[in-house]
């Protein structure tokens, strides 16, 4: 009997979605890894520096940019959470939260209109929010220690209800408008408005975060924009951050940390200045 060969004809072709697929698939792992790394060093998910990369390197339009970084960071923060409440305690993380609790329903009330803000606005002027909104955050990094350390308000009663909503509010219409699940900004106003002590206060911001991100990406999902999220990318993100986050989480103590906000608010400024150029340039 003589042996089966292949021929053109008779092998499988590979249909160009396919091919797009596992390259996205692929490159949505490295970045995913360098990036969820990133992100596990500075305590954060990594999606304000996910989302440079996704409209500069894989040149996505900015609102699909911003619902695939939704997708990731829930997937992320998810991960993350379950991680440190098995090495926190479930006890003490829900006592703080309630506390906190201002803060979860302001920021689940601007994730709504920041979300119903973005799907509004044209690309150029999305791009333009999203610039200015970047370079805020790089500021928080740059002078990250300098918030925490100009000592805590430790509010309570009416001033922490009142203060916590209105912090909320504006961490959840950043959260919706970028993707991300805010915790560069949950994690000061945390500890500067109630005096958490800053491991707890990144617990409590990534189960504030959850459903902050839930809330936006159900209402980008309710307004049915007709934006298909490329699943091959989708996945090797999401594996890749998770993956990076432990590793990062593992570095943590060999870096300074703060060199690593330095490092990463220079980062961001960077891709708000080149965001800018962009929009202009689009313009």
């Amino acid at each position: 009997m003589s042996p089966i060969t292949l021929t053109p004809s008779t092998s499988l072709p590979l249909h160009g979605d396919d091919i797009c697929c596992r390259r996205h698939l692929r490159t949505g792992l490295g970045w995913g890894a360098a990036i969820g790394t990133l992100g596990g060093l500075v305590g954060l998910g990594g999606a304000e520096f996910r989302l440079p990369v996704l409209l500069q390197f894989f040149r996505l339009t900015p609102l699909l940019a911003v619902m695939v970084n939704l997708r990731v960071s829930l997937v992320t923060v998810s991960a993350a959470l379950i991680f440190r409440l098995v090495t926190q305690g479930s006890s003490g993380v829900g006592s703080h939260l309630m506390v906190a609790m201002p803060v979860l329903l302001g920021a689940l009330l601007g994730a709504w209109l920041g979300a119903g803000l973005a799907s509004k606005l044209d690309a150029r002027h999305l791009r333009h929010a999203i610039a200015v909104l970047l370079a805020g955050l790089a500021l928080v990094m740059l002078f990250h220690d300098s918030l925490l350390g100009n000592g805590r308000l430790a509010l309570s009663g009416m001033d922490g209800a009142v203060a916590g909503l209105l912090a909320g509010v504006g961490i959840g219409v950043v959260s919706s408008l970028l993707g991300v699940a805010g915790g560069e900004l949950i994690i000061p106003a945390l500890v500067l408005l109630y005096g958490l002590d800053i491991k707890m206060a990144g617990t409590v911001s990534l189960a504030i975060s959850l459903p902050t991100l839930l809330v936006g990406l159900a209402r980008y999902r309710r307004r049915d924009l007709g934006v298909r999220v490329p699943n091959g990318l989708f996945r090797g993100l999401a594996l890749g951050s998770i993956c990076g986050a432990a590793l990062g989480a593992a570095l943590l103590g060999a870096i300074s940390p703060p060199a690593i906000h330095a490092l990463l608010g220079v980062i961001l400024m960077i891709s708000a200045v080149k965001l800018l150029w962009m929009a202009r340039k689009a313009g």
